[in-house]
């Protein structure tokens, strides 16, 4: 009975969650800047690989569902909720880390990217350091040839957990903010050196986009 109870709770968590967001997430006011490009490359079938931090990650999940992405999560108790959300949206899910599983979730997601749609990543996740871009989305780019887009989100009304990434939760019919970088190709042939470059690069734009994103009056 125990067993039994404990399933049924789990049911309605996961529909419960997954219900709440996307009606939070569907009733946000949003301002998209600089899409264009973006939008080209995604209305062309061109896999791409978009990268935004993991404090801020609600929306652009749920922005870019349906476009036939693969999104990385973690294998915690968390990473499994989001990644049920997501499979709903219609992501194909890649389970992974830094800390574990991180070689066998980068091979897919470079295959995903070189045959099959584009990568959603949260480049500081799961565990931080908070706006810490680490390589993954750089060497998933240029390993596949996919073009790497960094967004900023911002929220106008938002709840902060208390998490290592101080989480935002927007509320309901709050404003929502995107800012788009250009697309970066990156060769597939790039010296070592100059990858780490490229990375320290890709850190500082995000955190740029990030902040021009927060900016409400």
């Amino acid at each position: 009975m125990k067993k039994i109870k404990q399933s049924v709770l789990q049911f309605l968590g996961r529909h419960f969650i997954y219900g709440l967001i996307s009606f939070v997430c569907k009733s946000l006011r949003k301002e998209v800047i600089n899409f264009e490009a973006v939008k080209e490359l995604l209305d062309g079938n061109k896999n791409t690989i978009i990268a935004f931090w993991h404090s801020s990650m609600l929306y652009p999940w749920y922005f870019h569902r349906g476009r036939k992405f693969m999104g990385l999560t973690s294998q915690s108790k968390d990473g499994e909720i989001l990644a049920r959300v997501l499979r709903r949206w219609g992501y194909q899910t890649a389970r992974g880390s830094s800390h574990k599983g991180g070689k066998v979730a980068l091979e897919m997601m470079v295959d995903y990217a070189k045959y099959e749609g584009g990568v959603c990543i949260t480049p500081d996740g799961p565990t931080g350091p908070v706006n810490k871009f680490k390589p993954g989305a750089v060497v998933a780019a240029k390993k596949s040839s996919a073009p790497l887009v960094m967004v900023g989100v911002g929220y106008g009304n938002a709840i902060r957990l208390k998490s290592w990434d101080r989480f935002y939760v927007p509320k309901p019919f709050s404003k929502v903010r995107l800012v788009y970088s250009d697309p970066v190709y990156i060769d597939k042939d790039m010296e070592h050196d100059k990858v780490s470059e490229l990375i320290v690069k890709c850190e500082e734009k995000l955190n740029a986009l990030q902040e021009q994103a927060g900016k409400f009056e």
